[in-house]
Order: structure tokens, then sequence, then C-alpha cells
């Protein structure tokens, strides 16, 4: 059993602050699309949601494998049924150079066979009210952005499967929305698995829409 904080690598004093950034890099470290365990990814997340709830029990690896939780004191409990979104991801950047096409029926089946690097195909885990941006953030990835509002394109992503919320104070014009276009900075997702191609702000389409890079993107 290890101790939420040792997990982190942080103080038991540590700030909010310091708990998301010590929580953003060992994501980065344990992520199974970067070469960590999908158990040590499990351990980051309930590590740092326990110190957030204020609970410092210690957290079992075994019990956390299996599904169950052990608190220090002994009384186990099951752990709920996964109420986190599942999305596949994938760059629209690499489609020039292995020929792609949003319109593939096949294209994350190609993606996934292509051994392209996790910044460019993998996979994330979301949680409820989170935009698909902030967790692939909590990843460790850096997604394009600007506004964060909803007001411009630079965050835009493609649902190929699947789907986001579309606040109704958003800049995409009705005939992008039904292409499945969505904005990953407003969005959250709607629907337990997805997938989706995120960088589309490269579509002939958007260029109007976007807003300069930095000092945002």
């Amino acid at each position: 059993m290890e101790s939420p904080f040792d997990i982190l690598r942080i103080d038991p004093d540590a700030s909010e602050a310091e708990i998301e950034r010590a929580f953003r890099e060992r994501v980065k470290e344990t992520h199974p699309d970067q070469g960590g365990s999908t158990l040590e990814f499990r351990k980051v997340h309930a590590a740092r949601e326990q110190i957030l709830a204020g609970n410092t029990d210690l957290i079992d690896g075994d019990d956390l494998e299996r599904g169950d939780v052990r608190t220090s004191q002994g009384a186990d409990t099951t752990v709920p049924e996964d109420p986190r979104s599942h999305v596949e991801y994938l760059n629209f950047e690499v489609f020039e150079d292995h020929g792609w096409s949003l319109e593939d029926d096949d294209l994350f089946e190609k993606a996934a066979d292509a051994d392209l690097e996790p910044a460019d195909y993998g996979h994330l885990e979301v949680d409820p009210n989170e935009t698909l941006l902030e967790a692939a953030e909590d990843d460790g990835f850096e997604w394009p952005y600007a506004c964060r509002g909803g007001a411009c394109a630079n965050c835009a992503v493609a649902m190929t499967d699947g789907d986001l919320s579309t606040p109704v104070d958003h800049i995409l014009p009705e005939e992008m929305t039904d292409r499945g276009i969505r904005l990953s900075c407003v969005g959250t997702p709607t629907t337990e698995d997805a997938t989706v191609v995120y960088n589309v702000k490269h579509l002939p389409e958007l260029d109007e829409l976007k807003l300069p890079p930095r000092p945002f993107d």
C-alpha cells in the first residue's frame, strides 16, 4: 500500500496548485501510451482524487487493479461503474503523410496500425464535466486552443463516432456542426465512447474562424 502523497511525489502540506502540477507531471510519466503502466496511471489518478477530497488513506494497488478500494482502516468498497468517457484521438496533421481522409471508414483502424507517436494517436479518459481539451492537458498533451470560450475554431475537432456537447454560444456555423465539428475547449463527451480527430483547425472552411496563435495557443 502506498501513500497518495508518495504516488504524486509531493509533501502532505502541498498546495492545490502543487498537487495539480505534480499530477500533470506524474500523468506524463505513467501514461500507458508513453511507456507507463495502466496500474501506475490509475494510482496517479486515485491519489489526486483522494488528496483533493481530503482522504489520506493508503492506496492498495492490488485492490485498485481488481476494481476494489481498500482503505488503511481495512474497509472494502466496490468501485462504481466508471463514469468517465473513453476517447480515441488522432492528429489531423498526420493525414497528409499517410494519405488519409476524414471520410475514411477505417481511419482509426489504420491509425492503430501506423505506429504513430503518443501525441498523434492514443486514448484519453475524460471525467464527468471535464472538457475534452482539459482531459488532453491532464494527460500531458498540448492540443491547440486560443480563447477557451467557444469564440474561435482553434480548438476544433472532428467527431467520427460519439459526440461532444455543443453550448449555445459558440462560433461554429450549422453546416460545420452537422459535419461533426465540435470545440474541444467547451465540449464535454456525451457518449461513453468516442473517436475524435483534433487539429482540424487546418481545414480551409475554418480559416476565418481562427484567432492568431499565441499568447494562448
